[in-house]
């Protein structure tokens, strides 16, 4: 007989019963990573997340989770539906708090429905994505949305939810056996221009880098998070992720944690953080100190090729948005998401919205693929 819980955090569940039920690595589901976010101060009510984890147990024992979120506001999650909570306040509802399941604040696709292998996977995902629609019709909220859903998730939405697609820029590992194998794919012009990005990068007289996680002082540690906070305050925004999140990946995740540096003697002045799992490469923060020619293109992403092809990864993601990783090698990829909305007359206005949008999306691959990077083969 099965039992189904929602959790107000990741303390009280063991990491490996949690683990065992993520089947690709993919560490931006981890139990270290979102119990890292829960107790390393990223997830605050006042910031708009409240855990709000599903959990299915069998005889005490978790066979299936997702993790959910009730979510005050709509920061920190990529997949934007900024005019659809004004919509629906402009005609008198409440559209917050709803319910979220993502990871939070990474755009990284992967499973969000966790299950074990098995014959009863199927089963399980359904029942995580009745029991999200139950919960939400209990509570009177206005929606649910799954964000970056792994392919093995999207059979388990049924016509209730709404899908909505997009698309990421990902780099694919073609088999090479060094970086230079990687350039004699492309096209001549873009051979050339990414040359001498990398030879401004390399004539800057600073010390570049790529070490793993668990080689860093604290101190260091410290120095990386402020340039990424130091970015996120050019931009005017917030930097939700703590110093001591930070240090916490580095101890939890070690080598797996992979930090791009450039250092002016010894001080670190630009830097790109990268997580592995499975077969992927994930770029994920970016901070600089210094102006350099090609310094961001190198560290963030060039470093991350050089590294996926030295150690056989098949895939890098560099995080969300970019036309300009076109031109670096990086490919359009689609990425879905699944969206319950309670009311019906509000449900029908949002899929005649998507209905528009995904209009436009093939088009748009297509102008993107005649720009490719690639040399015809």
């Amino acid at each position: 007989m099965s039992e189904t819980r929602f959790l107000d955090g990741l303390g009280g569940i063991p990491a490996a019963d949690w683990d065992a039920l993520v089947p690709d690595g993919n560490p931006f589901v981890s139990h270290a990573f979102l119990s890292g976010m829960e107790a390393k101060g990223c997830l605050r009510e006042d910031y708009g997340w409240r855990p709000y984890h599903l959990g299915i147990f069998e005889h005490d024992r978790l066979v299936a989770a997702a993790p959910t979120y009730l979510k005050g506001n709509s920061h920190g999650e990529f997949v934007f539906d900024w005019s659809w909570a004004s919509a629906w306040e402009r005609a008198g509802g409440n559209y917050y708090p709803k319910l979220l399941v993502a990871s939070p604040y990474s755009p990284v696709p992967g499973p969000r429905l966790l299950v074990r292998d098995g014959l009863d996977a199927e089963v399980l995902r359904n029942q995580l994505t009745a029991a999200l629609v139950d919960e939400a019709d209990r509570l009177g909220l206005s929606s649910i949305h799954a964000n970056f859903l792994a392919d093995a998730d999207l059979d388990a939405f049924d016509d209730r939810w709404l899908a909505r697609a997009d698309y990421q820029f990902h780099w694919h590992n073609r088999g090479y056996a060094a970086f230079d194998d990687f350039l004699g794919a492309l096209t001549s012009k873009k051979r050339k221009n990414i040359r001498q990005e990398r030879a401004h990068a390399h004539a800057s007289g600073l010390t570049l880098e790529m070490r793993g996680g668990d080689e860093f002082s604290d101190a260091e540690w410290r120095q990386i998070h402020a340039l990424y906070e130091l970015t996120f305050d050019m931009k005017g925004n917030h930097a939700a992720l703590t110093a001591r999140f930070f240090q916490y990946l580095g101890r939890s995740l070690g080598s797996n944690v992979q930090v791009a540096l450039a250092r002016d003697t010894h001080d670190i002045v630009a830097m790109a953080l990268f997580l592995r799992g499975g077969d992927a490469l994930y770029g994920r923060y970016w901070g600089a100190s210094v102006e350099v020619s090609g310094l961001h293109f190198e560290l963030c992403y060039y470093r991350g090729i050089d590294y996926a092809i030295r150690h056989g990864i098949e895939r890098f993601e560099p995080g969300a948005q970019g036309e300009h990783k076109l031109a670096r090698g990086f490919l359009p990829t689609l990425t879905h998401s699944r969206h319950y909305i309670a009311h019906e007359g509000f449900r029908r206005a949002v899929a005649d919205a998507l209905a528009h949008e995904a209009s436009h999306r093939e088009a748009y691959r297509e102008e993107l693929m005649a720009h490719s990077p690639y040399a015809a083969r």
